[in-house]
């Protein structure tokens, strides 16, 4: 398997553009994976049996970081001759990307906000709604400065790291605070979700705003102090197929199988 950081995908997407013909926002192509691209479990060790080839290319939130990369890795356990290719980063970065013409197959998106930035053709191709996620309150175990809620993020003496306001934790946290008539005293924006709790989990701040998934995902390294659902927000996690490819079809198939839910919800998410 391969990693591209954001940067390189820069840089590939001037290489040559992959044609993309748009993405609906209510039908979708089956959930039910073909048996060459499901497992029951991405921590199981299948034998290879697929005459799947070629190579899938998905630019994903970086909040998807942990079950993409599971479930990437139980696909090409049992589909040898395919290598799938993940970026993770901001949703909106992503987006602007393919609009430049970065090549892509599969595009999963932190909300759906971020699907306006996609070039008109790719906007009529075939999406699913993976899963949900919401917002949660991160901060350093033992939570040193007791953050019960939002309202404690206005404490000056708190220092509050939040997305950057062009993506969606950034746009979505917000949201939540002007909701709940809160100021926070936001110390630093960052490029994307991994970003924003980094600075939790080097000790850099004090609390911050990012997905429950999140906090779920990082175990021991953080504490969660949940936001209650009046002042909360849902987002929707799209997967939208932008190439035909077999292989392609076969692993967007398994992320919005049974299966791949369930490495969702193993960490954090919530069902569609």
């Amino acid at each position: 398997m391969k990693r591209l950081s954001l940067p390189l995908m820069s840089a590939v997407g001037l290489m040559g553009m992959t044609a993309l013909t748009g993405c609906g926002s209510g039908s979708t192509d089956s959930a039910t994976s073909a048996s060459t691209a499901m497992t029951p479990s991405a921590s199981s060790t299948p034998s290879p049996s697929s005459t799947l080839s070629g190579t899938v290319t998905v630019l994903a939130a970086a909040s998807l970081t942990e079950s993409f990369t599971a479930l990437e890795k139980s696909f090409e356990a049992i589909n040898p001759g395919v290598d799938v290719t993940i970026s993770f980063g901001s949703s909106a970065t992503l987006a602007q990307q393919i609009a430049q013409g970065a090549p892509a197959d599969l595009y999963a998106s932190a909300g759906t906000k971020a699907l306006d930035q996609l070039p008109a053709e790719a906007k009529a191709k075939p999406t699913t709604t993976l899963a949900k996620n919401v917002l949660e309150i991160a901060t350093p175990p033992g939570n040193p400065k007791k953050v019960t809620g939002l309202a404690s993020l206005a404490d000056a003496s708190t220092n509050v790291v939040l997305c950057a306001e062009t993506v969606p934790c950034g746009s979505a946290a917000d949201a939540v605070l002007t909701k709940a008539a809160v100021t926070a005293h936001v110390v630093s924006r960052e490029v994307d979700v991994k970003a924003t709790l980094a600075k939790i989990t080097l000790g850099e701040a004090d609390a911050a705003i990012v997905y429950h998934s999140d906090v779920v995902a990082a175990g021991s390294k953080v504490e969660g102090v949940e936001i209650p659902a009046a002042q909360n927000t849902t987002l929707a996690y799209p997967l939208v197929r932008l190439t035909d490819t077999a292989a392609t079809k076969a692993f967007a198939d398994l992320l919005a199988s049974a299966a791949g839910l369930k490495e969702l919800e193993a960490v954090g998410f919530l069902a569609p």
